[in-house]
């Protein structure tokens, strides 16, 4: 684990690290607005079926002569064209064949129709654009018989988040980080920008595919960056910082969703800033622990020596050469030619337990954190403040105790967050660690696509989408209790260092009893 020796003479905690945490936590805002974005991109409107009388002005030549011109109110003629839905309200799917004009007879004791009377609405809908001018539901009239493709649309989105997880962290170890997270951030911009204009819905659900796939490149290398840039005991600093670019993501989608009603425009609103983030990421070093670490060992001695320049040791410069980078890290680059792969993290005793246990935190990350975010309206009316809520702390008193629970759970699961994700890259070697987030990130985004369906439960009691919840998340919680504590330890960069420290934990206890014994003779 010598590297950590050559980090701090570069230095660990400097102006370098500074920028590069402002430059990669500012993406990070953005990246999580695409999560959340069919909240408001997809929400429903309120709608009808479209009606001649109501909207077509030449219709209404049709009523009878009877029938005086204050009779025939936008009301009346909304009574005659669509029938009362379950909640008494305008059916939202149904419309009568033919005006029923019986209904507005005074002397009526009731209103006599029947299901045959009525028909799905097959000249489209009418949408209430009061809260939202345009979404993708009035876009493609994923209402009624078409209203299960808006959440398959979702479900495609965090497939694509699985997919890029499981790619993008064996690429990462082989590729570089710095290398996947600039053409991630190219790849964002592009499938995210030509989101707006897609054509047909289909269309739509395959550019989201691909952002998504993109995000998870994003994801990954941000924090993995972050982490081997710094030390043992700035690192839970950085990540920290990484985690409430997640929560003030949240935050800031509430506001521009707010402002900007029109998806297209909202859509493009959160999806050009990454050309941007394109052009600057260029300036990002490359992991010199990772370089050094796979044998690349010219061009982790220039990222080294360009952080010292940045950090203003001019000390470290002159002394950091070939030669005193490959007699610190000789044991390291031996250890780590050895092949490694994602059955390396299964089959190794010393990395088993350790995949299996943060797996399935990431899992139940990704369970419980999607299945109620992604039913904000289940909450309150009002989802603007709810998202907004998403990426704060402070929770003002709130109507419902049930509303207000689930708020705090999401805030609880949104900390975990941050810690797994600095607990998953101090557990696992250089030389496998993206590829062990890799597989934490695919296990959350299939939480992340199960967790919805568990709401389907609340039909038979309100309560069990939360228990199963919680009881998911104590779950994972016991579990983590295996797995050893990490705090100020270096970052293992070979198998051999993850052996090494548990070795080190054991020692001690293997010591004690002939010093004791000793001493009593």
């Amino acid at each position: 684990m010598a590297f950590s020796e050559l980090l701090d003479q570069v230095g660990s905690l400097g102006r370098f690290q500074g920028l590069q945490t402002v430059a990669l936590v500012v993406p990070i805002m953005w990246l999580s607005t695409h999560s959340l974005l069919e909240n408001f991109s997809g929400a429903v409107p309120g709608h009808r079926c479209w009606a001649p009388l109501l909207d077509n002005s030449t219709a209404q030549a049709s009523a009878p002569e009877a029938l005086t011109p204050e009779a025939l109110t936008p009301e009346a003629l909304l009574a005659v064209s669509i029938p009362p839905g379950p909640n008494h309200e305008p059916h939202q799917c149904r419309r009568f064949r033919q005006p029923q004009w019986q209904l507005l007879d005074p002397n009526a004791t009731a209103a006599h129709w029947s299901e045959a009377a009525t028909e799905p609405c097959v000249d489209g809908w009418v949408y209430d654009r009061g809260t939202f001018s345009s979404t993708i539901v009035a876009e493609w009239d994923l209402v009624c018989d078409f209203q299960a493709l808006k959440p398959m649309a979702q479900s495609i989105f965090l497939s694509g988040v699985l997919v890029g997880a499981a790619v993008f962290g064996r690429v990462s170890d082989r590729f570089g980080r710095r290398l996947v997270l600039t053409w991630s951030y190219l790849h964002m911009a592009v499938w995210g920008t030509v989101t707006a204009f897609a054509p047909t819905f289909p269309v739509y659900c395959l550019f989201r595919f691909l952002l998504a796939v993109a995000s998870a490149g994003v994801m990954m290398n941000t924090a993995i960056l972050l982490m081997e840039w710094t030390s043992e005991q700035a690192r839970t600093l950085a990540m920290t910082f990484n985690g409430l670019g997640y929560s003030l993501g949240m935050a800031l989608l509430g506001g521009v969703a707010y402002g900007l009603h029109d998806w297209t425009v909202l859509q493009l609103a959160v999806s050009v800033p990454f050309f941007l983030f394109f052009g600057y990421s260029w300036w990002l070093a490359e992991s010199a622990r990772w370089l050094l670490i796979t044998g690349r060992l010219e061009k982790g001695l220039r990222e080294l020596q360009r952080v010292a320049a940045i950090n203003g040791k001019s000390a470290a410069q002159d002394t950091l050469t070939k030669e005193v980078v490959l007699s610190a890290l000789q044991e390291e680059l031996q250890v780590s030619q050895t092949p490694t792969s994602l059955g390396t993290l299964i089959c190794t005793p010393g990395l088993r337990l350790r995949t299996y246990a943060s797996t399935l935190c990431w899992f139940a990350f990704g369970f419980a954190f999607y299945g109620l975010a992604l039913d904000l309206k289940a909450l309150d009316s009002n989802i603007f403040l709810f998202q907004v809520l998403l990426g704060v702390l402070d929770i003002p008193e709130m109507r419902y105790l049930r509303s207000s629970l689930a708020m705090l759970g999401l805030q609880c699961v949104g900390v975990t967050f941050t810690c797994i994700s600095i607990y998953s890259g101090e557990l696992f070697p250089t030389v496998l660690r993206m590829t062990a987030v890799g597989l934490g990130q695919v296990a959350a985004r299939a939480g992340a696509m199960l967790g919805p369906l568990v709401q389907l439960l609340g039909t038979h009691h309100p309560a069990l989408p939360l228990l199963v919840y919680g009881a998911v998340l104590v779950l994972s919680g016991l579990t983590a209790l295996l797995l050893p504590e990490t705090r100020n330890l270096p970052l293992p960069d070979t198998i051999q260092d993850v052996q090494n420290q548990a070795a080190k934990k054991a020692a001690p206890c293997t010591r004690e009893h002939p010093v004791v014994k000793t001493t009593r003779v």
